[in-house]
């Protein structure tokens, strides 16, 4: 019997995991079917073309090397079918370009969208080995300091690149717009990422534009609107939703005072969820409950009538003890009700900043990689399928959206 307490905890990678070890060699066998599948295929639509002698023209060659795979469970080994073309003349050989197992791929898209994610939680690049021998076992190669710091480099040229992405061709009709503060890599001063999200007549969400700046900064939001209009978004949505005024930024948040510089015409859409906050702050705490009920029972009227109503309700209630708090909603209260304005459908998606808060999904090529991570906006919204009914049955053609860098 030892004397000692002390208990030795494992290191990462120093332990085996039979159930990851069945998983990575399952995981093993389905990629190996599905290469093999996909290059079957690829065979079978070339079979009526033969050689001068009557051969098959597109065969089967052999394997390429055997090598590594990065997933989330660990390594996985898998070798690629290759292909051959026997009568390839100059220029017109017949090239196979898999697409499950790209020729120089070495992690997985799980595995890629991850490293962004750990850099921005301030994973430093040299602990980016260690870090990942935790989360997908010790063979992780390849995503050492130097490779970390070779991929901030492709983000920084892609990031760049989308940045200045033409956007004549969008259209926006509604926009929400926050400051997104990160964890790490940030200077020490108070900034943050300013991140706008805009809605298609299609009823699908995209990431327009975003930039670091300081959240209650008119100049960082002016800026990034001018960037976007000079880049040809010269079409102002119907409706911006953004964050209430802030008690410590002196009662202004910048990006409505630069939104009416900028697009003028745009209705102004408090987000319920941050004015509920601010609210309840000026509120004993005895008081939250009761008073949510009260502010839930404005934004979640069935209709603009019944919504005054309960506003009004909620200021005879509360203005004589606690006048602070009943100042607060009523200041911006055309703002809060605007989004009764619009489509009853959309008003949940209207009422709050969640599209950016949430992030619900990715935004598929509508953003450099090292920021998909961060920000995955794109999802359709419930007016979309109506929409493209409607359009069927006039016989319009949808317009297809597609990315900048697609």
């Amino acid at each position: 019997m030892s004397d000692s307490n002390v208990i030795k905890l494992a290191q990462p990678g120093a332990f085996t995991d039979s159930l990851t070890e069945i998983l990575r060699s399952g995981a093993r066998a389905l990629l190996t079917q599905a290469v093999e599948a996909e290059v079957a295929e690829f065979l079978a639509k070339h079979t009526d073309l033969k050689t001068e002698t009557g051969q098959q023209r597109v065969v089967r060659h052999g394997h390429l090397p055997e090598r590594e795979i990065m997933t989330g469970i660990g390594p996985v080994a898998v070798r690629q079918p290759r292909v051959r073309d026997r009568e390839a003349t100059e220029g017109a050989r017949i090239r196979y370009s898999p697409s499950i197992l790209p020729r120089y791929a070495r992690r997985s898209q799980s595995l890629e969208v991850l490293i962004p994610i750990l850099y921005l939680k301030g994973i430093s690049t040299g602990d980016f080995e260690e870090a990942l021998a935790a989360l997908v076992g010790k063979g992780a190669p390849g995503l050492s300091a130097s490779t970390i710091a070779r991929l901030k480099e492709v983000w920084t040229e892609e990031h760049a690149h989308w940045q200045k992405r033409d956007l004549s061709a969008k259209r926006y009709v509604y926009c929400w717009a926050d400051g997104i503060h990160l964890e790490a890599r940030l200077e020490e001063q108070a900034q943050c990422i300013l991140v706008i999200i805009g809605a298609t007549p299609e009823g699908k969400k995209e990431l327009v534009g975003f930039t670091d700046g300081v959240r209650e900064s008119s100049q960082s939001w002016r800026d990034l609107l001018l960037d976007l209009k000079r880049r040809g978004l010269t079409t102002a949505p119907q409706i911006a939703v953004a964050t209430p005024a802030l008690a410590k930024a002196g009662g202004a948040l910048g990006f409505w005072k630069a939104l009416g510089e900028v697009w003028p015409t745009t209705r102004e859409q408090r987000c319920w969820v941050h004015k509920t906050a601010n609210i309840l702050n000026k509120l004993p705490k005895s008081l939250h409950t009761k008073a949510k009920r009260a502010l839930q029972e404005i934004w979640m009227a069935e209709t603009k009538k019944d919504a005054v109503a309960a506003l009004e309700a909620f200021v005879e209630t509360y203005q004589i003890k606690y006048e602070r708090a009943a100042d607060c909603l009523t200041k911006d209260r055309d703002a809060l009700l605007a989004f009764y304005d619009f489509p009853a459908e959309h008003w949940k998606h209207l009422r709050t900043t969640n599209p950016i808060v949430k992030a619900p999904s990715r935004p598929s090529g509508t953003a450099p990689s090292g920021q998909k991570a961060a920000y995955r906006t794109r999802r359709r919204l419930p007016w979309s399928s109506s929409l493209s009914k409607a359009r069927r049955k006039i016989g319009a053609a949808s317009t297809a959206i597609t990315s900048c860098q697609n």
